[in-house]
């Protein structure tokens, strides 16, 4: 029974999928969700020790250890391996001095040992590797298996069924174009059977002209079809993609977190690939497996030796293409490593060329290039012999086959057992045979694809929206604005992460100004994106007014709150949409005035077309000072009942900060200010200021108030505000 194996989903999910397919080898289905939750993943992934600790809490005994390949040859497998410093597999089996992987990146994989050994062996000194060993408590098997949701063409198929008359129409029309294509080999056969053999010419043009109009026909048919087709998978791929966005915005923005800019964009690609798949190769398939049992119909009625040739010899030619698919993966896998490797090393040549010439190290950079062409070369070269070995097998199967066809159908006329016409319609029914077969074996590699994609489109529309719709939510806020966090504990995603904040008591008084200060790292903006509902406290609460912020709907609280983040971004647009993001016509009094408070009316007077000037990735490149002015007037112009600041003037020069500052207090009026900073000139107005030191408030209290007591505080400030000793 053939190990199993599942596909990583997404760049991170190696981890994951290694404990999905060695739970399945011991009889369990786990989702890949709730193993994501179990190890704890994040943006860079899962540790050796996520995977563990999710092993035990599923039922397995698990034990971490380096071992050489001796001591490995004696483990229990399956296991996991640490491969290349960056990825996990699971090694299923050793036989005969050959190694079983599944890599959820690449597929079911056989490596020689010093493949392996390359691969596996992180200490080259001690020639050890890092496994996981992993064996089932009887815990494992108490606990109820998961229903897997299977893979749901259905869900998909309805979107073919809003262009249902289109598609009837396009099957109509396959249908004529196999009638037309199915009439042709007896015209064939007519125009030698009776007009050559009776020298009856008039015959000969009225059946070459009927085959004239049936090409008109056949071409007319492909014609529109090929318009309807278009038609159809291009409002098709629309439908799946505008979904699949709606989706992806209903999703929480910790969910962003963990996935990889790169990921999020296969997914999008995917409904290319499953839109080409139903709308394409699905129908033209279906239609090839159909001309395939007609003309094999008719192959059989002019003779049955010969159909059962074909029959045998295409039996032949799939099996010889699916014998070298294993060896091809295998190969395909050796040079995707060694491609990636060439990629990284141009890549590194080119951008750290200064460095390289800077240190002397020319001669030998290039001769690290050269040996990873010299490897890459050696593979290919083999990936050219075993493609060479399979065309000139197939090509000797096909031609074999077509010669004694052609034997069996001249021998036939001979004999008196076939017409010279029908010779002919023969071989004309062959080449319509041929074609089929191929797009068949194409229409297995794009199914396998399709349902990868699907299962990860699947996977997204099965998560949980940030606001389900079966939970009511406020949507008004509460009178009191003032917000309480209480008994609060945080810690992000990852096995062994201690808490970023511990036990947090605070109070944000409504209409007043608070800032947070402390040293990198303790917790700062964390508290921030729990306020803004980032993510949600392992234990306590937050709470606006008596109405716990759980309860309010994310649209109104977001809508509520103007916020600078660090990594705030830009949109490819003008200044003026930039500012004003939320609306499709702007307010042209409140943008005037988020441009004066944000100082940055001098940046839009020197550039030629003013506020309808194109900034960002596709436009004119800003400063980082300017960008954040931008984010500052983005946040005024939404006129918010709360502002939250992180680092917001960290990179304005000393003038502009002075101008900006002065600006917001006036704006900061009656409004509810959280204010995070490094550079604490910004937070000395503050009415509180909070001093965080390892996710433990250890200070609050004024400005005045806090240099007095010549803390925690007075010892951040003293250099930046020059106190003295």
């Amino acid at each position: 029974m053939p190990f199993p194996f599942y596909k990583q989903p997404d760049q991170m999910d190696c981890g994951p999928s290694c404990l999905r397919m060695i739970s399945k080898h011991y009889g369990r289905n786990i989702k890949i969700q709730k193993l994501r939750q179990l190890c704890e993943i994040n943006r860079e992934g899962v540790s050796l020790l996520g995977i563990s600790d999710a092993s035990e809490k599923l039922g397995f005994r698990s034990l971490g250890a380096r071992l050489n390949l001796a001591d490995l040859k004696e483990a229990e497998l399956p296991c996991i391996l640490h491969w290349r410093q960056n990825h996990f597999v699971v090694l299923y089996k050793i036989k005969k001095g050959r190694y079983y992987i599944a890599d959820p990146g690449s597929g079911l994989v056989t490596l020689s040992e010093a493949d392996f050994a390359a691969a596996w062996l992180s200490d080259k000194d001690n020639n050890e590797g890092i496994a996981l060993l992993l064996a089932p408590t009887p815990y494992f098997y108490e606990q109820d298996d998961e229903k897997q949701d299977k893979v749901s063409w259905g869900f998909l198929l309805r979107y073919l069924v809003t262009y249902r008359q289109l598609v009837l129409q396009l099957l109509f029309g396959l249908g004529i174009g196999t009638l037309l294509q199915l009439v042709t080999p007896f015209l064939t056969q007519s125009v030698v059977d009776i007009g050559i053999n009776t020298r009856n010419l008039n015959f000969v043009y009225l059946v070459i002209i009927a085959q004239a109009m049936l090409i008109v026909g056949r071409v007319s048919v492909e014609f529109i079809r090929s318009w309807i087709l278009l038609h159809i998978s291009t409002r098709v791929n629309i439908s799946i993609l505008t979904d699949f966005l709606i989706k992806l915005m209903k999703l929480p923005i910790s969910f962003f977190d963990t996935k990889m800019t790169g990921d999020i964009m296969q997914r999008m690609n995917d409904q290319r690939r499953i839109e080409t798949f139903l709308t394409g190769s699905t129908l033209s398939t279906l239609f090839s497996m159909f001309n395939l049992v007609v003309f094999s119909v008719v192959l059989a009625y002019y003779n049955t030796t010969i159909f059962f040739v074909y029959l045998l010899s295409s039996i032949l030619y799939v099996g010889w293409i699916l014998a070298f698919l294993k060896r091809r993966r295998e190969i395909n896998y050796k040079s995707f490593e060694i491609s990636s490797k060439n990629q990284s090393s141009i890549v590194q040549l080119v951008s750290g060329m200064q460095e390289i010439k800077l240190n002397n190290c020319e001669q030998q950079k290039r001769w690290e290039w050269e040996h990873l062409q010299a490897r890459l070369f050696k593979f290919n070269v083999k990936n050219l012999a075993l493609s060479q070995y399979q065309q000139g097998g197939s090509t000797f199967i096909n031609e074999s086959t077509n010669l004694l066809i052609t034997f069996l159908s001249a021998k036939a006329v001979i004999e008196g057992n076939l017409t010279l016409g029908a010779m002919m319609a023969v071989q004309y029914i062959i080449g319509q045979l041929n074609s089929p077969i191929q797009m068949f074996l194409s229409f297995i590699q794009g199914f396998q694809d399709a349902k990868i994609s699907l299962e990860r489109l699947n996977e997204i529309h099965e998560m949980d929206d940030e606001e389900p719709a079966e939970k009511e939510f406020s949507h008004e806020l509460p009178q009191n604005l003032g917000i309480s966090l209480n008994n609060l504990t945080f810690r992000y995603p990852g096995a062994g992460n201690e808490p970023v904040l511990q036990n947090i008591d605070l109070k944000i008084p409504q209409g007043k100004t608070t800032a947070i200060v402390g040293m990198s790292g303790s917790g700062k903006t964390t508290i921030l994106k729990l306020l803004l509902r980032f993510y949600e406290p392992q234990q306590g609460d937050i709470k606006v007014g008596e109405q716990a912020l759980g309860n309010i709907s994310f649209k109104t609280w977001r809508g509520s709150c103007g916020v600078v983040m660090q990594d705030g971004f830009i949109f490819s647009d003008t200044i003026e949409r930039n500012i004003a993001v939320g609306d499709e016509y702007p307010d042209k009094q409140k943008l005037k005035h988020a441009i004066k408070v944000a100082n940055i009316q001098d940046l839009i007077d020197g550039l030629p077309l003013g506020l309808n000037t194109k900034i960002g990735a596709e436009g004119n490149g800003i400063s980082q000072g300017q960008r954040q002015r931008l984010l500052i007037a983005r946040a005024v112009y939404k006129d918010p009942e709360y502002i939250f600041f992180d680092e917001a003037t960290n990179a304005l020069d000393a003038n502009n900060e002075r101008v900006i500052m002065q600006n917001l207090k006036e704006f900061f009026n009656g409004r509810t200010v959280v204010v995070v900073a490094h550079r604490l000139s910004t937070v000395s107005n503050a009415d509180n200021i909070i001093v965080l030191n390892h996710g433990h408030i250890t200070e609050q209290g004024t400005h005045h108030e806090l240099t007095t007591a010549r803390g925690e505080y007075y010892n951040l400030v003293k250099n930046q505000l020059e106190l003295g000793m």
